[in-house]
């Protein structure tokens, strides 16, 4: 028997503000800070038109995403059924548990560095210990429910945002616009490729979009809350990243960050920082490893499920390499940008917004296509995928991301004969 199943009106409890405050929440991230880092190369104006872009481009898919969720009612590794067909859907979902242990680790693998480097100070050193908290704490935010996120976050993320537009003013304080300007780019990342390390964020959520959309009041309050949250947000932690590497030459703007805010004597709110941008944004991941895994094994208890991705991806965060942190986001976008290039079309285009709820779990029903697989699904993701591989190691100035999500989309389009009845 199914436990995935279509929330209902009842049960949606979250607006358009809930949804900024979510992604915002989401944004407000150490890793969204190191990544900015990585643009360094590129200089700051071209910097930060890329940052913008980027997400311009990366937020666009997954706001749509969202609407798939809202529409449905249901997880996002469940609304991929109809695109992939029902067993097609367990191949994504797979790969999402294992990129979201990932993401797990990282977001606890830099919180522990960052908790422990102001501990320090006061004779005290575990990273380790730092890192069990945060998972422990984090886990159980993802267990305690959308009833309660909506609580929680209306608290923390405006208290994260404050403590942040001070974080902000000190590092531009510090360092001076004019500075940042006037030093030169120095590196070999080219505008395309840093693109696809914008793109590649946004894009590492649309596997996770729908698990919380599907709570909305309306799709358009999703997609506008979840739109502007993160596009203003994570666009603002990838400057703080750039900044503060460009300004140091350093590679660790996370560090540089919090040490300006130490230097300033604003050790607790660093902390405060440093924890609560980790709890609110990595709940998510491990909430979405439960949903992915319930797409394959439905029979799997949901609180222990959650459980169990918060403790494997504690695990793996003492032994994470951050030296494949760069290749680990463009491994996600490799992957889930022709997957849900396929998905969208199939939603938007082919479908016209209109899924048949019921068919989702049966077999042999209209979802069910040759033995659980839509064929015409799986072809044109190893399209897009083989495209995302080949412009990438040539370093085709196109870039990866949004070409791979286009011809993966076009060639559902053309291959897959969607019959109304």
């Amino acid at each position: 028997m199914e436990i995935i199943k279509s929330i209902t009106e009842k049960e949606r409890n979250l607006n358009g503000w809930d949804f900024f405050l979510l992604w915002a929440g989401a944004a407000v991230s150490l890793a969204e800070i190191w990544a900015g880092g990585l643009l360094v190369p590129l200089g700051f104006i071209s910097g930060v038109i890329v940052i913008i872009l980027g997400h311009i481009i990366g937020n666009t898919p997954m706001a749509l995403g969202g609407i798939m969720g809202a529409k449905t009612g249901l997880p996002t590794m469940a609304t991929l059924r109809p695109s992939f067909g029902i067993r097609g859907s367990y191949f994504p979902a797979l790969l999402n548990v294992i990129q979201l242990i990932g993401w797990t680790a990282i977001m606890l693998l830099i919180c522990g560095q960052a908790a422990d480097s102001i501990s320090k100070s006061y004779g005290f050193s575990s990273q380790g210990l730092w890192i069990l908290t945060a998972g422990i704490i984090t886990t159980l935010w993802a267990v305690v429910g959308h009833r309660f996120w909506k609580w929680l976050h209306r608290i923390a993320v405006s208290a994260l945002l404050i403590l942040c537009i001070f974080m902000s003013y000190l590092i531009f304080t510090k360092y001076g616009l004019t500075k940042l300007l006037n030093i030169p780019p120095k590196g070999n990342l080219s505008f395309m490729l840093g693109l696809d390390l914008v793109i590649a964020m946004p894009i590492s959520w649309l596997p996770l979009i729908s698990d919380y959309s599907r709570y909305a009041k309306s799709g358009k309050s999703s997609f506008w809350g979840t739109y502007i949250g993160y596009f203003i947000i994570s666009s603002w932690m990838y400057l703080l990243g750039l900044a503060a590497s460009l300004a140091t030459s350093s590679s660790d703007p996370t560090n540089i960050v919090i040490n300006i805010m130490i230097s300033f004597n604003w050790i607790m709110p660093a902390l405060i920082i440093i924890l609560f941008s980790t709890f609110t944004t990595t709940f998510l991941d491990i909430y979405s490893t439960a949903m992915s895994a319930l797409n394959i094994f439905p029979r799997l208890n949901e609180k222990l499920s959650i459980i169990i991705g918060g403790l494997l991806g504690t695990l793996l965060a003492l032994i994470f390499p951050m030296e494949q942190y760069e290749n680990f986001l463009l491994f996600i976008g490799s992957m889930f940008c022709p997957i849900f290039g396929i998905a969208l079309a199939d939603f938007f285009i082919k479908r016209k917004k209109s899924y048949e709820i019921d068919e989702f779990f049966k077999k042999k029903g209209k979802y069910w296509y040759k033995g659980g697989f839509n064929i015409a699904g799986v072809l044109s993701w190893v399209l897009g995928f083989a495209l995302y591989q080949i412009s990438f190691r040539m370093g085709l100035s196109i870039g990866s991301s949004l070409p791979s999500m286009l011809l993966a989309a076009i060639a559902y389009i053309i291959l897959f004969k969607h019959k109304d009845k």
